[in-house]
């Protein structure tokens, strides 16, 4: 019975820790870097942001809504822009065999 007692404080610790991080946002940031007798080989730049959507919304971080895996709207905007171009490329196309042929 005890250990249950504790087990529900432990998550109720967890779960605040998160709420506030989610909240406020965290940042973690690292290099990774390779080098041979002073010749960079690799340089990587890690950066994570863990924040709730309101929170990135706020801070102006919103790649999401423009990524057309990850947005309906964005895979629709996408496709008007594709179908947009194929029209002026078909429209030049017949111009040019109607050209062709009257020659």
């Amino acid at each position: 019975m005890a250990d249950q007692i504790v087990h529900a404080i432990e998550t109720t610790n967890l779960a605040d820790i998160l709420e506030r991080v989610l909240d406020k946002g965290i940042v973690i940031a690292g290099d990774i870097k390779i080098s041979i007798a002073d010749v960079d080989l690799l340089n990587i730049k890690i950066r994570l942001l863990i924040a709730s959507v309101d929170k990135a919304m706020e801070m102006g971080i919103n790649w999401w809504q423009q990524d057309p895996y990850l947005s309906s709207e964005a895979k629709e905007a996408q496709l008007e822009a594709e179908n947009t171009t194929l029209k002026r490329k078909l429209g030049r196309l017949e111009a040019e065999s109607s050209r062709r042929r009257k020659a």
